[in-house]
């Protein structure tokens, strides 16, 4: 197969349990158009390469050829789990062409390809990646356009309408929601209901996932001499997020709410 290019990749994760069905190889690409105050990984925001003050360098340029040879490490455990690969980021469709091929290369050896992304990208390149594409989890931070703007940097418009026409596509891939539970920035019993409205007008929607707001990236702001802005917020107990899924079925009964 011919290359065609070459992407950016923060790290890759092998074996990883969290990123999709079965076992995963995960791979975070470098880039990102939002500027999420609660980011977990602020060296994938920009999409070259970062070097710190003490030396060290987040991500690196790889080929198509060199990061299959990754993954086919991995194949023995794909097919023994009903796994495969996982590209996230960053922000993975910030790099649709390297996406697509790396996920045509899967295909075409039988390995299952998941997509993590929050959408804000053009249709165009969606629409590039979506023939290759077996599960997409599609992140939603806000349903409040304003609000995704104050913490995210980016209205959500792009997004919702991306998310929507992939759950329309005449094809689509398996599709499931995702937002980020972060309290009092998103945990409102109003924006949880809207999410679930929003959800309920997707049709042949997998399901949706809540994921509890952490505070993994603290040490890699601090490392990059950057102010971690949602320093006074904690992680929502388990009792919190379960009150927050009930919030959302009881808009959904039907809908399968998960919290991870």
């Amino acid at each position: 197969m011919p290359d065609t290019g070459k992407g950016t990749v923060l790290r890759i994760e092998h074996a990883s349990i969290h990123d999709g069905e079965g076992i995963q190889t995960v791979v975070f690409l470098k880039g990102c158009p939002l500027h999420c105050a609660w980011c977990s990984t602020p060296e994938g925001l920009g999409p070259q390469p970062l070097t710190t003050a003490a030396g060290k360098t987040y991500g690196r340029i790889m080929d198509a050829d060199e990061l299959m040879k990754e993954i086919e490490k991995d194949e023995v455990f794909f097919f023994h789990s009903g796994g495969g690969v996982t590209l996230s980021g960053g922000e993975a469709l910030a790099q649709p062409e390297f996406v697509a091929e790396i996920f045509k290369r899967c295909h075409y050896l039988g390995i299952r390809t998941t997509l993590e992304s929050s959408l804000h990208a053009a249709p165009e390149a969606i629409e590039l990646v979506l023939p290759h594409l077996d599960l997409l989890y599609a992140d939603v931070k806000h349903m409040d356009s304003g609000r995704h703007e104050e913490w995210t940097g980016l209205d959500n418009e792009l997004i919702l309408a991306n998310i929507r026409a992939v759950s329309g596509h005449p094809r689509p891939p398996a599709l499931i929601i995702r937002m980020p539970v972060v309290p009092s920035v998103n945990d409102d019993d109003e924006n949880l209901r809207s999410l679930a409205r929003f959800c309920l007008s997707l049709p042949g929607l997998k399901g949706v996932e809540l994921l509890p707001y952490h505070r993994l990236g603290v040490a890699m702001y601090r490392e990059l001499g950057r102010d971690y802005p949602l320093h006074a917020i904690k992680t929502p107990s388990r009792e919190h997020m379960e009150a927050k899924a009930k919030v959302v079925r009881s808009v959904a009964p039907d809908l399968d709410v998960a919290i991870r």
